[in-house]
């Protein structure tokens, strides 16, 4: 099936590995034009560079800090200057440090807002004009399973994504007149760097091995597995394309039958 995607401008944030690299793959791989930032250099322009060796396709990359305006103001600005306009946006950002209420005190908590809830708004703000004279767009927020399902010890993620997920699904009633979608894209247990540093955290805490961590939480998953930031990346692709042009205010869980809630 043809996604659509060929020719759109994709912007993927935090993108120079994991979740964000596999939806800016497979982006690529159906032909869009697609831009990357990161806060880490030079992998992001190592992984622009592979990227385009791989598929072929025109990819930008931008050095960026998801805490702050100006830079993704400086990352839009570059590629509309490039690329003429955007298309999509993939909202996305290292989640906030792991531990439970105890842990944290007001500095923590502001940085988790910075980085997770105020960078969302902020991305979002930076594409809405070009979106707009468009007349279409796709945003999609990367957000987690804690959003349904709170987790122990991400009680920061817990409160912030969610916070995430509220504003897209207000975003989509706003914006669906101007022919803008706003979803979410849930990941459950894919093999990122993200996923072996809690388990790591976990094993540290817990003084459990990290072999026997990862083995019991694969064991959690109907299907037996971590997934794979490629198949992440690729429902990320169709939410983003004009597949889904009738979907809007979603939010898609990708674990391995994982979740257990019916909503």
């Amino acid at each position: 099936m043809d996604l659509g995607l060929r020719g759109k401008s994709i912007m993927v944030a935090a993108a120079s590995r994991g979740l964000g690299y596999g939806i800016a793959r497979q982006a690529a791989k159906e032909g869009a034009r697609v831009s990357i930032a990161a806060p880490t250099e030079p992998r992001v322009h190592e992984s622009a560079k592979c990227l385009r060796e791989e598929t072929g396709a025109e990819v930008i990359s931008c050095a960026f800090d998801a805490r702050d305006e100006g830079s993704i103001t400086e990352w839009c600005n570059t590629t509309i200057a490039q690329f003429g306009g955007i298309d999509g946006l993939v909202v996305n950002a290292g989640g906030p440090p792991a531990g439970l209420f105890d842990d944290f005190d007001d500095s923590d908590w502001q940085a988790a807002f910075e980085l997770t809830l105020l960078s969302s708004v902020r991305m979002i703000r930076s594409v809405l004009p070009s979106m707009r004279e468009r007349g279409s767009g796709s945003i999609l927020t990367v957000t987690s399973s804690s959003v349904k399902e709170p987790i122990d010890m991400l009680l920061l993620s817990n409160v912030m994504r969610s916070g995430v997920t509220s504003l897209a699904k207000s975003l989509s009633q706003q914006l669906a007149g101007e022919g803008i979608r706003v979803n979410n894209l849930v990941p459950g247990a894919i093999n990122t760097d993200r996923l072996r540093g809690l388990m790591q955290t976990q094993s540290e805490r817990t003084g459990v091995p990290f072999e026997e961590i990862s083995k019991a939480r694969a064991a959690t998953v109907p299907m037996g597995r971590f997934g794979e930031a490629d198949e992440f990346g690729q429902a990320g692709a169709f939410l983003l394309s004009d597949a889904a042009a009738y979907i809007t205010g979603e939010t898609l869980v990708v674990d391995g039958g994982a979740m257990k809630t019916v909503w």
